[in-house]
């Protein structure tokens, strides 16, 4: 009942809450006037008035409708006769809203002048120790309002921030996987075209060699398949399940050896330097960009020879795969772009770098990334 209650007075308009306010305070205010058949002088009357009536502009000027309400209160000493008044209503809300909204030097403000009046205006110590617990009270309890309006302020802002941390993360999530299926299909495809076009040269070298031909043919299909199957698996689960095992450093060699198969191209692997550890991210990189690397010389090169090399430095792993191909102007064709802005952002993803440009001594192409070892902190 509380709850409904309350949340049904936050649903309120804040003039509406303030006119109601208003209202109550001069409605409590005048009760005592019923007393005598409300034969009381005017003067009274207005104070009541006075005190209660500037509520209305509790949140537009909240220290000032407490001065002018405590000053009305105070001016009910100078009526000769009235009805005893043990509490002034509106000038307690306006202490509440001050100490809720105003800033800190009209707060303070606010207890020096009360303070002050409670203890050197009141007639009697009973009355001043009972005023300043009531003026006491109704500060605490403005205090508490505005703490809790803040605690629920931050609340909502990092439930806001924590959001958007989620939808950066499945962003982040949506492109990897983007960038995962892009590789793997355009490397199964390409594998798939170079051995269909090598087809009628290998048909003249006999059934063994045909027989190859195919089983490479099969053999990238399958990868790809089961590649794609523990993606969408991933997908399909929502993100929420185990994800399957990314690609590491130990699957470059069998990517080394997979597109060797392919008629035409000699694919050899050199690994340098005494071998270290990167990051998991590194390792998927890794891989990522030399199955890219390869599969943009099958389908633009017509490389006869690519080395990938793997160097090994004490702040981490140089990666090139460089080939001897038709070099830069294969960058024009289709889907190109698109590879190598993949192969740097796979880089950056982990804290690296990657260049893309002619071969040294000008024949041929070359994709260099460098990643930063487990031991480098990544910003």
């Amino acid at each position: 009942m509380y709850e409904r209650l309350l949340a049904w007075a936050r649903g309120l308009p804040p003039l509406a809450v303030d006119l109601g306010l208003t209202l109550i305070a001069l409605v409590a205010q005048l009760a005592p006037f019923a007393s005598r058949g409300g034969h009381w002088p005017l003067a009274a009357y207005a104070v009541a008035v006075a005190v209660s009536v500037p509520v209305v502009w509790r949140r537009r000027a909240p220290f000032a409708v407490l001065l002018l309400t405590e000053a009305a209160a105070a001016g009910y000493d100078l009526v000769a006769s009235g009805p005893r008044q043990p509490l002034w209503y509106g000038a307690l809300i306006a202490m509440f809203t001050v100490a809720a909204q105003a800033p800190r030097w009209q707060r303070i403000s606010a207890v020096v002048i009360i303070g002050w009046g409670a203890f050197i205006l009141t007639g009697s110590v009973e009355t001043a120790a009972r005023g300043a617990l009531l003026w006491t009270t109704a500060y605490v309890m403005g205090r508490a309002w505005a703490n809790r309006r803040e605690e629920v302020r931050t609340l909502r802002e990092r439930a806001r921030h924590l959001e958007r941390e989620r939808e950066l993360e499945a962003e982040r999530e949506r492109s990897r996987i983007a960038r995962d299926m892009h590789d793997i299909l355009a490397h199964a495809v390409s594998i798939t075209i170079a051995q269909a076009e090598a087809g009628p040269v290998v048909m003249k070298q006999g059934p063994a060699r045909t027989e190859e031909a195919f089983d490479a043919i099969a053999a990238a299909g399958r990868e790809a398949m089961a590649q794609l199957r523990r993606i969408l698996g991933v997908l399909d689960a929502g993100g929420e399940g185990a994800r399957a095992p990314q690609p590491t450093l130990a699957g470059i060699a069998g990517l080394v050896a997979s597109v060797s198969q392919v008629g035409g191209t000699a694919v050899s692997l050199n690994v340098l330097g005494q071998p270290g550890t990167v990051t998991p991210d590194a390792e998927v990189a890794a891989y990522r960009i030399v199955q890219e690397a390869l599969t943009n010389v099958l389908k633009h090169a017509r490389a006869r020879t690519v080395t990938v090399t793997l160097d090994w430095r004490g702040d981490g792993l140089a990666v090139t795969v460089t080939d001897d191909g038709r070099g830069p102007q294969r960058t024009a064709g289709p889907g190109q772009g698109h590879g190598l802005i993949g192969i740097r952002e796979r880089a950056a993803s982990c804290g690296g770098s990657a260049t893309a440009g002619p071969a040294p001594g000008g024949r041929g192409f070359q994709v260099r990334a460098t990643l930063p070892g487990t031991s480098v902190e990544v910003a």
